[in-house]
C-alpha cells in the first residue's frame, strides 16, 4: 500500500462510529509460585498464593478494545454481562477505554460473566477455568438489547456482529430479531465474524477464515484438511457471489482475501522474524478492516488496513493486544510481504522456461538492460559454510536450556528444539548477530538461564561463530593443501557465472550477513574476490546495519532510483531478495541443494518465492539462458 493512502485512511477513520454487537469477556490471569505455597490446614493440601493478578477484555471486548484504539471517534458496545465480580470488572474497564457501555446489559439469572480464568504456576500456564458456558439468553434481554440498538443504529457508520462463544447471545431468538434489523437498515454496513457456521446473517459483510470459507462454500465437507490458498481464494469468491456483499478470508501468515464489487484483492502475508502470538489477531484484522470500511474505503484497501493491524497485535506476545496509529504507520511504513503463497506451497504449479529448469515466476521486461549485479555470498557462490544450521540449532537449544540440558524432558526438549529451529528458518539470510538478538529474547522467554547469566548478543555469537569456523577452517586446509578444488565448495558454474557477467561489464558486488572479515578471507581463498568490483560486504558488528541493504541504499544512490531495474540481485536467502524486490530490483532465487552443490532444494524454492524472487534456479547449469533473460552478451 502506498503510504500516502496509509495515512490518509488512518487520518480519515478519526471520524467514524463502529458499534460492536457480541459476546464479550474477560481474560482474568493469575500468577503463582509453588516456593509460596504452604500447606493448608483444612485440607493438607499445597495451596495456590497468588502473587500477582491481571484481567484483561477478550472476545467482542477486545475488538472493541482494538477498535478504540485505532483512535476512532466512537464506539459503543452490545453485549451481556452478569451479575458477578467478572461483569463489574469488565464494564470497568470497558468504561476505562471510553468504550461506550449503555449497549451493556445485566441478566440476573441464568448468565454468568463470560470468563476465561488461566493459572500459571512458575510460569507454566495451567488447566484453564472457563465461565459463562452454561448461559441462557432470556427473550426479554434479548428484546431489550434489540430495542437499544435499534434506537442507536442511526449513529453508527457500521456494526459488527461478533460471536466468540457458542452459549453467547447469538440464540434463534437474537439470530431473528439481528436478521430483522439489518433488512430493516440496508444502507448501513453490517459486518458479520461468526464461529458457529450454521448461523447466517444475510446482508453482512463475512469476515472469516480459510477453513471456514471452504466449508461454507461447500469446497470442504469437513474441517480436517487445511484449505490451501488457491481454495481459499475459490470459496471467497463464490462466497460473494451469493451474498452480494463484500467477504474477508484470513489465511494466516499467507496473508488474506478480499472480494467486492470491484474484483478480489489477494493481500500478502506480513514477515515477522521474530516469535509471534496469534491471539487477538483475527481481533486486529477485524478492527482494522471495520475502521476502514466505516470510513468508505473499498474491500481491499480495507483488508490491508486489517492486515496491518494484525501484523501488529500478534507481536505482542502472551497478550491479546492492541493496535495504534501509530502502530500500523510504522508497520506499514516499510513492510516486508510472503509473497505468491499458493505458488510456494505447491511445486505443482510451477512454470518452466522450455527445455529448463528455470521456473518463472514474475516476467521479466524485454528490454531489461543489467549495470549492477549483488551475489550474496553463502549458498550462492560458497559452500564452504554448509551445514552451517546444524552448528548453530545445538548452541541455541544449549544456550536456551542451560544448565538443564542434560536433564530437561522430551516434551521440553523438543519445544525448544522446534522454537529453535522455527527461529534459523525464519532467520536465514540475515546477519548472525541478529539472529544472536532473536536468540537473546527465546533465552529469555522460556526462562531456564537466570537473568545474570544470560549473554550479550556478541557473547551468543562469539560461541557460535567458534563452532562454525573448526569446519571452515578444516574445510580450508584441504582446500589449500589441493585434497579438494575450487569446484567443490562452490555451486554448480557459480564461478563461471559471474566471470561472464564481470567480463560483460557488469558491475559486480559480494553482500553477507556473514562477518565482512571472513567474507573477504574466503572469497580471496576461492580466488574469486577479484571480480567483485563493486565491493565486498559483510557484518561489521552493528545489528542495525544489514550489508544487503547498505549495497542496494549505495547502487540506488549512485544510478538513482529510476533506474532500480538496472539491478539484478542473486541470492539463497529472503534476505537479498526481500530487499531488492521492495526496491523494484530483479530477482533471481538460488535453490540450491549445498550438499550436492546442484539440483533443486524445494524448502529453499518455497523461502525464496515467499521472499519475492522473479525466477527460481537451482543452480547456474543453464547460465546462457540465464544470461539471455537479462540481455547479457
Amino acid at each position: 500500500m502506498d503510504f500516502s493512502l496509509l495515512k490518509e485512511v488512518i487520518e480519515n477513520i478519526r471520524s467514524v462510529k463502529i458499534a460492536v454487537v457480541g459476546d464479550f469477556c474477560l481474560n482474568a490471569c493469575f500468577f503463582s509460585y509453588d516456593s509460596d505455597s504452604e500447606i493448608s490446614d483444612r485440607t493438607g493440601l499445597p495451596t495456590r498464593p497468588v502473587r500477582e493478578q491481571s484481567y484483561s477484555l477478550g472476545g467482542a471486548g477486545n475488538l472493541a478494545n482494538n477498535i478504540i484504539s485505532l483512535r476512532v471517534k466512537e464506539v459503543g458496545a452490545f453485549g451481556v454481562v452478569g451479575n458477578d465480580l467478572f461483569g463489574r470488572e469488565m464494564l470497568r474497564l470497558m468504561d476505562d477505554s471510553s468504550i461506550g457501555i449503555a449497549g451493556m446489559l445485566t441478566q440476573e439469572k441464568k448468565w454468568s460473566t463470560h470468563g476465561y480464568c488461566k493459572l500459571y504456576v512458575d510460569d507454566q500456564e495451567l488447566n484453564r477455568f472457563d465461565f459463562g458456558n452454561f448461559n441462557s439468553l432470556s427473550d426479554e434481554t434479548a428484546d431489550q438489547l434489540m430495542e437499544i440498538l435499534d434506537e442507536q443504529i442511526y449513529a453508527f457508520n457500521v456494526i459488527i456482529i461478533y460471536q466468540q462463544v457458542f452459549s453467547g447471545i447469538h440464540t434463534d431468538y437474537m439470530q431473528q430479531k439481528l436478521s430483522g434489523l439489518i433488512s430493516r437498515n440496508p444502507e448501513k454496513i453490517f459486518i458479520s465474524d461468526i464461529r458457529d457456521k450454521r448461523r447466517s446473517y444475510n446482508g453482512t459483510c463475512m469476515k472469516l477464515n480459510d477453513v471456514e470459507a471452504a466449508l461454507l462454500s461447500g469446497i470442504r465437507s469437513g474441517p480436517d484438511i487445511p484449505a490451501t490458498y488457491d481454495e481459499a481464494v475459490r470459496a471467497a469468491e463464490t462466497l460473494f457471489e451469493r451474498s452480494g456483499k463484500p467477504v474477508f478470508v484470513t489465511c494466516g501468515s499467507r496473508g488474506s482475501i478480499a472480494v467486492d464489487s470491484s474484483g478480489i484483492v489477494k493481500v500478502p502475508g506480513l514477515v515477522h522474524l521474530g516469535r509471534v502470538d496469534l491471539s487477538g489477531a483475527g481481533q486486529g484484522y477485524l478492527a482494522g478492516v471495520s475502521a476502514a470500511m466505516a470510513a468508505g474505503y473499498s474491500a481491499g484497501v480495507s483488508a490491508q488496513i486489517g492486515s496491518f493491524a494484525a501484523g501488529v497485535t500478534v507481536n505482542k506476545l502472551f497478550r491479546e493486544g492492541t493496535v495504534t496509529p501509530a502502530e500500523i504507520l510504522e508497520i506499514g511504513k516499510d513492510a516486508d510481504y510472503i509473497y505468491e503463497p499458493g505458488l510456494a506451497e505447491d511445486i505443482r504449479q510451477a512454470v518452466y522456461l522450455d527445455n529448463t529448469e528455470i521456473e518463472v515466476i514474475n516476467q521479466w521486461p524485454e528490454d531489461v538492460r543489467i549495470s549492477h549485479a549483488i551475489f550474496d555470498h553463502d549458498g550462492t557462490i560458497s559452500t564452504l559454510r554448509e551445514g552451517w544450521e546444524q552448528i548453530m540449532a545445538p548452541v541455541m537449544i544449549r544456550a536456551i536450556l542451560g544448565d538443564n540440558h542434560g536433564t530437561a524432558g522430551k516434551a521440553v526438549f523438543d519445544i525448544v528444539k522446534r522454537s529453535v529451529d522455527e527461529l534459523i528458518d525464519k532467520t536465514t539470510g540475515i546477519q548472525t548477530l541478529a539472529q544472536m538478538a532473536a536468540l537473546v529474547d527465546l533465552v529469555k522467554e522460556f526462562g531456564f538461564v537466570p537473568k545474570d547469566r544470560i549473554l550479550d548478543i556478541h557473547g551468543y555469537k562469539k560461541i557460535y561463530n567458534d563452532e562454525l569456523l573448526k569446519m571452515v577452517r578444516s574445510r580450508e586446509k584441504k582446500f589449500r593443501s589441493g585434497e579438494l578444488a575450487e569446484t567443490d565448495f562452490t555451486i554448480k558454474n557459480a564461478v563461471l557465472f559471474v566471470e561472464r557477467l564481470h567480463r560483460a561489464g557488469i558491475r559486480l558486488y559480494l553482500a553477507s550477513g556473514t562477518d565482512l572479515e571472513d567474507v573477504r578471507r574466503e572469497a580471496g581463498i576461492m580466488g574469486y574476490d577479484h571480480y567483485f568490483d563493486g565491493g565486498i560486504y559483510g557484518a561489521v558488528g552493528d545489528v542495525n546495519k544489514e550489508a544487503k541493504g547498505i549495497v542496494l541504499e549505495k547502487i540506488l544512490s549512485t544510478i538513482g532510483r529510476s533506474a532500480h531495474k538496472n539491478i539484478v540481485t542473486f541470492g539463497d536467502g529472503p534476505v537479498e531478495i526481500r530487499e531488492t524486490h521492495k526496491r523494484g530490483g530483479l530477482t533471481v532465487g538460488l535453490a540450491s541443494d549445498e550438499v550436492k552443490r546442484f539440483g533443486l532444494n524445494e524448502k529453499k524454492r518455497t523461502r525464496l518465492i515467499k521472499a519475492g524472487a522473479d525466477i527460481i534456479i537451482p543452480d547456474f547449469t543453464g547460465m546462457d539462458r540465464i544470461l539471455s533473460l537479462l540481455n547479457v552478451k
